[in-house]
Formats: structure tokens, sequence, C-alpha cells
């Protein structure tokens, strides 16, 4: 029995793949999408994500997520749910994997910071960065550049929040080159792969919080959906200990989520009754979703995070230093180009006009750890650590 024959009808079949945008033969062993998940795996950018914030910088704990946990949390909630809908769980997981590829390093903070600089060049987004990496910037194959992945991993990633009525101009050139069809929804496993992005985040992130002391477990028992949860797994289990209540409440938060995007998602399916993962991409709406008072408890509990631990004081602080870190490096490399790393400097590059070198300088400061980006910026303007 072939994979294909053990899908649903409405699941990406990776027989009948819309294929690679430069042709190459594919591999015997591998469907095209364990081979797509197995060239993120291995990829530079997915291994930086070990020391890039989530939203405590690496150093300030061991425990706290990084952008490389976060992405396996997601990949983990992503392939349950795809198997539990028939739905192919190798481009699930491809998915979840690549969907932070391009997030720069000091997690949203930094994402501000490189956008504010290079606002006069059309800004700068993670997911687009994304695109960049898996089309451009990796540099692991000697017959094309980036990744080469498929056209159904590709539109997952571009569709990430679904329909694109707008492309950017990083995103209508690829448009031009190797269609995407921006303009519908993408496939069930793409829907999936995002929503349980909102899951993994929102449920390590009160994790976290809880760690760090942002709040407590009282902060939380108003909360619709989860205030109940903590509360009976404080009264249920007195005995545990705070870590081991928490942990359970955590786990069945999860749960709880993932419960109800099943069940909301086969009661959307089932209504739509769609024959093939083209059905779904041209049925009009999403497939994949929340019952309506799970989506508002989710929004609510987003506030919550939002006011208490995103802006909180600690992260504040941290997202200041992001700023100027980032700020300092890019505006440096701007004005003396011949302090980038010889691999970077100017020279004949795919991209031409005012923008290349501003372009090139945000991918450069993108792809850094933390780690890295302190160093940098240390070594550019600590005169403290010069060797004369």
């Amino acid at each position: 029995m072939t994979q294909d024959t053990i899908l649903a009808p409405y699941a990406c079949h990776p027989g009948q793949t819309r294929g690679r945008q430069h042709g190459e033969s594919e591999d015997p062993l591998r469907t095209v999408f364990q081979r797509d998940r197995d060239r993120i795996v291995h990829s530079v950018a997915f291994r930086r994500l070990k020391y890039k914030t989530q939203v405590f910088v690496n150093h300030e704990g061991d425990h706290f997520r990084t952008r490389l946990t976060h992405s396996l949390e997601v990949s983990q909630v992503s392939r349950s749910l795809a198997s539990a809908l028939r739905l192919n769980t190798d481009l699930a997981e491809a998915l979840a994997l690549a969907h932070d590829l391009g997030h720069p390093p000091f997690g949203h903070a930094g994402e501000e910071a490189l956008d504010a600089a290079m606002k006069p060049w059309g800004g700068f987004r993670h997911n687009e960065q994304t695109i960049r990496v898996m089309t451009r910037l990796e540099h692991r194959y000697a017959r094309f550049p980036g990744l080469n992945l498929t056209w159904e991993t590709l539109e997952g990633t571009i569709k990430h929040n679904g329909p694109l009525s707008d492309a950017p101009p990083e995103i209508a050139a690829l448009e031009e080159q190797f269609p995407l069809e921006l303009s519908t929804w993408p496939s069930l496993e793409a829907q999936i792969a995002s929503l349980s992005d909102d899951i993994a985040y929102c449920a390590h992130d009160l994790d976290d919080g809880l760690r760090a002391g942002m709040f407590t477990l009282a902060d939380l028992a108003p909360l619709p959906l989860i205030g109940e949860i903590f509360t009976e797994c404080g009264e249920k289990f007195a005995g545990a200990t705070p870590a081991q209540r928490q942990h359970e409440a955590i786990r069945r938060v999860m749960r709880c989520l993932i419960a109800d995007l099943l069940e909301e998602t086969r009661r959307l399916v089932a209504e739509a009754n769609p024959a093939s993962a083209d059905a779904v991409r041209h049925a009009g709406r999403a497939l994949a979703g929340f019952r309506p008072g799970t989506s508002q408890a989710l929004q609510a509990i987003k506030a919550f995070l939002m006011a208490r631990m995103y802006r909180h004081w600690r992260v504040n602080r941290m997202s200041y230093r992001a700023g100027r870190v980032l700020d300092g490096l890019f505006h440096v490399f701007l004005s003396h180009p011949g302090c980038l790393p010889e691999e970077w400097q100017p020279g004949p590059r795919e991209e031409v006009g005012e923008a290349a070198l501003p372009r090139r300088i945000a991918d450069y400061l993108a792809g850094m750890t933390d780690r890295y980006a302190l160093k940098e910026y240390d070594r550019l303007f600590n005169m403290q650590s010069l060797q004369l």
C-alpha cells in the first residue's frame, strides 16, 4: 500500500506534486515532501534557530524556548493533527519546521528594528525573508540557489496566513517564475501548520512566562478556557510540586486546543466536501479552524500575553537593546560596506538597484544568531576590546 492510497482525497499526495522550480531527479527512498523536510532540517538557517530568541534571549535561561524548540513543538502538533485528518504528515511537518527560517535575531524586537531600518527600501518581514532563505540564501547545492523545495511547500509557506491579494516584490518576482496561485487558500496541511503555530506558542509562552515569574497561576484564573484548566489542576494535584501542576495544566491546554481544532476542521471539511487538494484551495474560505468560542478565548490569551509578557519591562529592555544592536550594525554596513565580511560585500549579484546593498545587509543581519549579533556589535562599537 503506497502513501497516496491512505491519504484523504483532499490531502496533498506526493505523487501529484506540481514539482520543483529547478528540475531534478527525485529520491527513490523518500517522497518529495520527506525530501523537503530533510532539506529544511539540514539547512544552515534551521540550525541557527537554536540561538535565536523566541521571547527570552538565549543566555537568560537554559529552559526557555528558542526559535528552534518552538519550531519543533509546532511540527509535533502539526504532524499529529495531519495524521488524525489523513493529511500528508510529511508536508505538514516540513511547513511547520520552515515557518520561522527567516526570523532575525532577538525575536519580534529584531524584526521591528530591521523593518524600521529597511523602511526606505520596502521594509522587512520575516515571512518574506523565509522565502528568500528557501529560494536564494541557502547555498548547499551546486546546480541551483536555495533549497529547491516543492511547489506545495513554497505555496504553504507563502500563504502562511491565507491568500495574498497584494504580493510584496519578493513574492511577486517568484510568482512570475514559478506561479503559486497567490489568490487562493493554501492546502489543508498549510492551514493546519499555521494554526499549530498558534497552539504551540500560546501554550509554551504561558509556560515560559510562569517559569520567568512574569505572572502567576492566580493571574490566569480569570482567562477563558485556560483559567478553569489551571484552577482544576491546582485543586486536583494539590500534593504535586508547582512545576508538576504547571506542566499538567499546559498539557491539558494543548490537548483542549488540539481537540477543538480537530473537531471544527472535520465539520468544515465535511460541509465543503472537497474532492482534492485543489478543491481545498478554491473553497473560498479556510477549511481548518477553531470554534468561535475557542477563537475568542485564544484572542483573550494572546492579549494577556501581550500585556503581561511581551511588553514586560524585562522584555522591553531586551527589545531596546536589540534595536540598538541591529540599527547600529545596519547603518555601519550601509555607510561602510567594506566592513562586511568578504562574501557579503557588494559585487555582481542577482539584485541590482539602490535597494541591493541594504537588502544584502538585511540578509546578513537576519541570518545572525543573537549571540553572533552581540559579538559583531561589540567588535564594531566597543573600543575597549580593540587589540592594537
